[in-house]
């Protein structure tokens, strides 16, 4: 009961990022593009949802009551994966990730002990990723959000290489939260884009990173995976089967892909309780940590409520609601 209720996954939006990029041609066809991945009806929803949580997103003191409300002691803040624009050319890049990375440092910066504070690399430009993970340290951030690909490059991509290596030198968090699903039309009705999109693109997300040796090579990456990981956790025998029992499966990672579950940090945001009890069980209860995607709607305004959900043993139940993470946060 020592440790503070910390809840690993909370947003906060930067409205001078959009200003930054409103009247760029690649932000409206990054637009066009996310309307025909969600559709109309999905749309129309969203914004009005987003503008009643600007206070929320935008202003400490709004943040701070909601956290007392919900009793988080702490939150580890990341910008709105609307912000990644992996559309953007390497210039405007820079200028996102600077914007992105000083913001959210400025933001945690008014009330030091109870925020602590994400950044953003631009994934569609590698070798410059890795300077923008260096500037989000040295803001006092503790590592950087990725989503699941970029344009024309899975994470598996060896030219994040270096990206991976300064990440496991420095002992930087990677929160990966995945914005946008490929899968594109296919999705945009009732929402689909979203409860279906978001733990499909987790899902595949991991197991390139799994079944491509990345965390062979780097087994001191800190990596944490949004919404508990998607399906991947509760589907990971088929993939251990396909790599005892496919040889074009099999040569990528040098163990079943069940054990990098256990090198990997999981949000307990899953929405189930017996989801949430088969993701401790498949990864380990000291590697799933509270999160509620604070605030918007597909989150919960009672993570500690949800854990308590699962009926987990008392041990278990405080690593989850702040353990695991105090000391993956080195905030004890």
């Amino acid at each position: 009961m020592t440790a503070p209720v910390i809840d690993v996954h909370a947003h906060v939006l930067i409205p001078r990022i959009e200003a930054l990029v409103a009247d760029l041609p690649g932000f409206a066809e990054a637009r066009a593009l996310d309307a025909r991945r969600n559709g109309a009806a999905s749309l129309a929803v969203s914004g009005p949802m987003v503008r009643e949580r600007i206070p929320e997103l935008t202003e400490v003191a709004a943040r701070l009551a909601a956290m007392d409300a919900q009793g988080v002691d702490v939150q580890l803040v990341s910008p709105s994966p609307s912000h990644y624009h992996y559309w953007a050319d390497e210039g405007t890049a820079e200028k996102v990730y600077r914007l992105a990375n000083e913001a959210t440092a400025a933001h945690c910066a008014q009330a030091p002990d109870r925020l602590y504070g994400l950044g953003l690399v631009p994934l569609q430009h590698p070798e410059p990723a890795v300077v923008a993970l260096q500037h989000a340290l040295d803001q006092g951030l503790l590592g950087v959000e990725i989503s699941s690909h970029a344009p024309g490059r899975e994470l598996s991509d060896p030219a994040y290489e270096p990206l991976w290596t300064r990440a496991e030198e420095t002992g930087a968090l990677l929160f990966l939260h995945p914005f946008g699903c490929t899968l594109d039309e296919r999705l945009d009705r009732w929402y689909l884009s979203n409860t279906v999109g978001q733990p499909t693109e987790n899902a595949v997300a991991l197991s390139h990173l799994i079944f491509s040796g990345v965390l062979d090579r780097h087994p001191g990456l800190k990596l944490i995976a949004a919404h508990g990981g998607g399906y991947l956790p509760t589907h990971i025998g088929r993939s251990d089967h396909a790599w005892s029992a496919r040889p074009d499966a099999g040569t990528g990672c040098a163990h079943p892909p069940s054990s990098y579950l256990k090198r990997i940090w999981f949000d307990s945001l899953v929405h189930d309780p017996y989801v949430l009890r088969e993701l401790i069980r498949v990864a380990g209860a000291d590697r799933v940590l509270l999160g509620s995607d604070f605030p918007f709607d597909m989150g919960t305004g009672d993570p500690v409520g949800a854990l308590r959900a699962a009926g987990l043993p008392d041990p278990d139940f405080h690593a989850v609601r702040g353990g695991n993470a105090a000391a993956l946060l080195r905030k004890d």
